[in-house]
């Protein structure tokens, strides 16, 4: 295993590399949304827009939790990355068991502060009186399991760092596939509807954790879970923070963002949160492909940022290559049949209008979503921590104002609108500060934004 995945990163051509890389991961996205539209399409059978609208308010509370995941998994992988460029082996057993036993004990604390507080969550979320029982079902049953879906994250991200990117695709697929068979057997053998379905995506997430566990524990040449090499030390806690950190807080403003924007739809009712429940997860299957593009080659990236940066340079130049035609291929797909998309989850034309309206304007930004999400990749791969805490603000910072003064002035059409505008500023002020930084990367990705 070891010879094979230092051959990915060290020696095979770029786009075999990238391939290797980045097709697992945007496959393992590609089934995450696939999982969550059939999430939506079990429960939209019940007819029931009060459950579609709870799992419309609970996804801020879930990006939250995975964000927490991917604060040490992220923040670990991209320095696992960086040390096998550097033949730090020993060190990579460190990063990783801490990176293992931190998760968990972060899952536990976000279970032990959020029960108690159960009731104002819900009520944050923006749960009304309809969905407020369906929606504190959900939080209560993922504040329970908290702790492995944070492992899940976190796990994720470490096993893909060491090159096993087919392992982690396994690991994304098993928690996918469980979770759409245990969907259909809590909806419509058991009839436990929304807790069921927050059952369900804590079951298949422990199962995807001890597939990854039982990887890095007996077949991994780099990694483990053994907790004699765990070590927390201030090299270790600071090169973990310093990318963890920034990639939280962009979940937290994705949270917060979600957030705000259902607070905002709330005013134009029920039918504009549900549409956008759907229209999103309906967006969600080709953003997170090219995401998952993005966020594959970051472990390439960050190899070879310490290993050999020309080699960094060409893997950057393909992946945008790749993420324009993409862009194209789902967008003409999108503008054809998007009415047609919409009325798998309803027959409700008033839903399927609104969420027709809300899918073609979001989906303009597919393209400055996926380099927005390059270039923090880029940041995060070279250690750039101030740009990657910039990238991680930017979005949420623009967002909040152009809503309000976008709802305002236009209305609902102002507030999907508002999406856009700050995907366009966040792709600029990434673009300026990969311009700036082309110098400090030298000698060979300043060619590249010249």
């Amino acid at each position: 295993m070891e010879t094979e995945n230092l051959y990915y990163f060290e020696k095979a051509p770029v786009a075999k590399a990238v391939a290797h890389f980045a097709v697992p991961m945007m496959i393992g996205s590609s089934m995450n949304v696939i999982y969550s539209i059939l999430n939506a399409y079990f429960l939209g059978t019940l007819h029931n827009t009060a459950m579609l609208t709870a799992l419309a308010l609970t996804l801020p509370l879930f990006a939250i939790i995975m964000a927490l995941g991917n604060l040490v998994g992220m923040g670990s992988g991209t320095f696992i990355s960086r040390l096998l460029g550097e033949k730090k082996y020993n060190d990579v057993k460190h990063v990783s068991s801490f990176a293992f036993y931190s998760s968990l004990v972060l899952g536990v604390i976000v279970m032990l502060i959020g029960l108690p507080l159960i009731d104002p969550i819900v009520h944050g979320l923006g749960a009304m009186s309809d969905s407020f029982g369906f929606t504190k079902e959900y939080v209560t049953v993922m504040l329970i399991g908290s702790p492995f879906v944070i492992l899940f994250f976190t796990l994720e991200n470490i096993v893909r760092s060491e090159g096993s990117a087919l392992t982690s695709m396994i690991g994304m697929i098993l928690s996918v596939v469980l979770n759409i068979i245990l969907d259909a057997l809590v909806i419509f053998v058991f009839h436990w509807d929304v807790i069921g379905v927050a059952a369900a995506t804590v079951i298949s997430n422990i199962a995807a954790s001890l597939y990854y566990a039982y990887h890095m524990g007996t077949k991994s040449q780099f990694l483990t879970i053994s907790l004699k090499w765990f070590k927390a030390s201030k090299d270790i806690l600071s090169n973990v923070l310093k990318i963890g950190v920034p990639i939280f807080i962009m979940s937290i403003f994705l949270g917060a963002m979600s957030l705000i924007f259902n607070h905002f739809l709330v005013d134009y009712g029920e039918h504009a949160v549900a549409a956008y429940g759907i229209s999103s997860r309906l967006l969600q299957f080709p953003e997170f492909i090219v995401m998952g593009l993005c966020e594959g080659v970051v472990p390439l990236i960050a190899f070879a940022f310490t290993a050999n940066k020309l080699r960094m340079k060409t893997t950057i130049s393909f992946t945008i290559k790749a993420i324009v035609t993409l862009a194209v291929v789902f967008g003409i797909i999108v503008y054809f049949i998007s009415d047609h998309l919409i009325g798998l989850f309803t027959n409700n034309p008033q839903l399927i209008e609104m969420g027709s309206y809300i899918l073609h304007v979001t989906f303009l930004s597919l393209f400055i979503t996926g380099m927005t999400t390059l270039f923090t990749g880029i940041f995060q791969a070279t250690a750039q921590g101030t740009a990657a805490f910039i990238m991680s603000i930017i979005q949420g910072i623009t967002l909040i104002p152009v809503l309000f003064i976008a709802n305002s002035m236009y209305g609902f059409e102002g507030v999907v609108w508002s999406l856009v505008i700050a995907d366009a500023v966040a792709f600029l002020v990434g673009a300026i500060m990969l311009f700036v930084l082309r110098n400090k990367l030298q000698p060979d990705l300043a060619s590249l934004v010249e």
